[in-house]
Parts: C-alpha cells; structure tokens; sequence
C-alpha cells in the first residue's frame, strides 16, 4: 500500500496551492502543521527539507525510482505532482509553456505583491502612506493583467491546470489588498468559477480552525517578520 504524501502547511495562500492540488488529484496524503507564527518553520527537522525556513514543503515517500524525494518551493511542488499524476499540467510543450507562465508570473508578482500589500496594510507598525499605495496599486495593476487575459477564457492557461490553483489563493483576501473584485468582472467570474470546485473547497478549509490573527498577535509578528540570516 502506497505511503501518503506528507505536506509540511500551514493554511495560507502559499500552503492552500499544495492542499487544493492534492484535492484535485485525490490521492492521500497526511498534514504536518508548520505553525509559522510559532516559529516551527525553523526547527532543524524541518529546514532539511525546506533550507528556505518557509512552507509549504512536501516528503513523496514514492518519488522517483520508488526512493522517498522532499520538495520545497509552491511552484516546484504544483509542477512535480502536475508530472507524477498526469494531471492538471499538460505534457505537451505548447500547453506547458502557457501554464508555466501564469505560474510564474504568480511565484514572482502576484503572490510577493500581495504579500507586500499585507504587510504594509495590516501588519507594519507604522501605516507608511508611500508603501501602502506602491503595494495596494501593484496589485491593482495584477488584478487588471488577469481580469484582461480572463477576458475570452474560463481560465488562466486554456483549461484548468496549477496555474489557476496557484493563483486563486491570493485572491482569497482580496479585501485585505484593498481590492474590489467588482472592478475586475472577468477575475471576479475566474474567481467564483474556481472556488465553486469541491476540491478548491475542501483544499481551503484544511486547517482553517488553526488560522490566528496574526495583524493582533505581536510575538508572531516578531517571529515572521524579525528573520534575519542565522
């Protein structure tokens, strides 16, 4: 009997990619919670998996050749599972470029503007007027690439692939990016058509009674946002 996978989460948009993707797939897997706001992402267990102290991370005890494989990095995960099951990453090369763009594109804009637009919204000590604006419009300027590419497709890459699961997750807290879906319609459509899926669902909900208000909670702020090189 195959071993499940292991997932190293902790729910948040980074952590929900890899718990909708094993949803989608339907293949069991077992939850190892990563309290980030605890510290635990730092714990030496832990970083032998994910040198970058941050999760999601994944242990495949059935990787390639049968040997056990660890794998950090969202985007990194979201392709290798696409490959091992066949699903929801095209194989063939055309198809595979168009997913692998949404996908980075999120890796490297939307996901660290969102994050930015977070930190300097809800989470800074001091409301910097300068960093809120640069942030909160970056990310209007995101929502409008997706809401035009969204404009004559149901979704980011053609069909539904890891493009659509990476990306869905930052939209979630789209108010706390101080967004209004009501100005993108196109993303607001991709946005309710997605997480209309039982599976973008279930993945969502995974841990969600652990979630802490990290904005109210001020050792987690220090744990998250106090990192330097150690």
């Amino acid at each position: 009997m195959t071993k499940p996978i292991e997932l190293y989460y902790w729910p948040t948009p980074n952590g929900w990619k890899i718990s909708i993707m094993l949803e989608e797939l339907g293949v069991p897997y077992e939850v190892k919670y990563v309290n980030i706001g605890k510290g635990e992402q730092f714990e030496p267990e832990f970083l032998k998996i994910a040198p970058n102290n941050r999760m999601p991370a994944i242990i495949d005890p059935d990787g390639p050749g049968g040997e056990p494989i660890s794998i950090f990095e969202s985007g990194a995960i979201l392709q290798y599972l696409g490959r091992k099951y066949g699903k929801l990453y095209p194989s063939d090369e055309r198809a595979r470029v168009e997913v692998d763009q949404w996908l980075f594109w999120q890796m490297g804009g939307l996901g660290p503007m969102a994050g930015q637009a977070h930190h300097f919204r809800q989470y800074a000590p001091e409301k910097i007027e300068y960093g809120i604006n640069r942030y909160t419009n970056e990310v209007n300027r995101l929502y409008g690439v997706m809401n035009r590419r969204l404009a004559d497709r149901d979704y980011l890459a053609g069909d539904y692939s890891i493009a659509d699961i990476a990306c869905v997750g930052w939209i979630v807290p789209h108010k706390n990016q101080g967004q209004d879906l009501d100005d993108f319609p196109n993303l607001k459509a991709w946005f309710e058509r997605v997480m209309a899926r039982p599976a973008v669902e279930r993945g969502i909900a995974v841990g969600q009674e652990k979630r802490q208000n990290i904005a109210q909670d001020d050792e987690a702020k220090k744990v998250l946002f106090g990192q330097k090189a150690r």
